[in-house]
Order: C-alpha cells, then structure tokens, then sequence
C-alpha cells in the first residue's frame, strides 16, 4: 500500500514527492481518517469531537475562560462560542462570571455534562485501543515518541514565526 501511496501522489510537476511531502500527506490522512472515527465513536453521545474536546478540558467546578478554550484547542474565538452556545442548549454546560475578571466569561460541566464526558470517555478510550491495536506496544511508544518531537519542534518553530511577525508588523 505504500508504493501505491507514494506512485499516486506525485505533484503537479509530475514528480514523486519527497520524503517530507510524503509524511505531510501521511499525516494529513490520518488525521482525516481519527477524526471519522472519532465521529463514529461519538455517535451515541450526539456529540461531536469538537465538542467532546471542549468538554475534555472542563469540569463542574472552575471551569474556563472562552479565551482559554480557544487558546487551547486552536480554533477561531467565533468557533469556540459556537462549540459553547451549542453544549449550553444542550445542557452540557453552563457560562458564569469569571469571578476573578468581570468582563470575562467562564464555562464549566454541569453534573449532566460531566456524566455524559465520563460514558463519553469510555467510549472513545474503548474505540482507541482498537483503533491502536494493529500496533505493537513498543510501536505505540515510539510514535508517541516521534510525535512528541515533531509536535515540539512545529510548536518551538511557530513560536519563533510569530515573534517574527509581531517585530515587523507596524
């Protein structure tokens, strides 16, 4: 299946991609098939995975600021008061004033919200080794491995550009 990959992704010139054009399609790829399965996973729950990610990192008594979600989860601060406005009108949970800022707003799990996290969880989590399964434990480390290198050096590399950018922005 690889050679296929590689013999069917030639760019426009006509050439086979490079070694990195083929771990960017890779990737890419994917990230396109978990976040399919991550969909089936939460079927049952009539959440989606951005939804689920948000209610991944509340919980019913501090919660979070819309800024912080969205700071987070690396979406627009439009998207995150999407994702929030439709886990309120599900009951999910809850906007409240920040009580160290007045102008800010907090979210937080309701006891509903949480429950439905906790089955939520389990599922994906269930749905995950499965997903993971056709590969060895010490495969599973070493991707966690070079992930996290590759995750460091995109996040260390971005940092730097957005510096760049913020000196020679008038």
């Amino acid at each position: 299946m690889t050679s296929d990959f590689m013999l069917a992704t030639s760019d426009f010139t006509g050439t086979p991609p490079s070694q990195e054009q083929q771990q960017h399609r890779l990737l890419n790829d994917i990230y396109v098939l978990l976040d399919d399965c991550d969909r089936r996973a939460l079927l049952d729950f009539d959440i989606t995975p951005s939804q689920y990610s948000v209610l991944l990192l509340l919980d019913i008594d501090e919660g979070r600021q819309l800024v912080a979600l969205a700071d987070r989860l690396l979406v627009a601060r439009s998207t995150i008061t999407r994702l929030v406005a439709a886990l309120e009108a599900m009951g999910l949970i809850v906007r409240v004033r920040d009580p160290r800022d007045r102008r800010a707003q907090r979210v937080r799990l309701t006891p509903t919200g949480a429950d439905l996290r906790e089955r939520a969880h389990a599922a994906h989590h269930a749905a995950l080794r499965r997903w993971l399964a056709p590969l060895k434990d010490a495969d599973q480390r070493q991707l966690i491995a070079l992930l996290g290198d590759m995750r460091a050096a995109l996040e260390s590399s971005l940092a730097i550009s957005a510096e760049r950018d913020e000196r020679t922005i008038p």
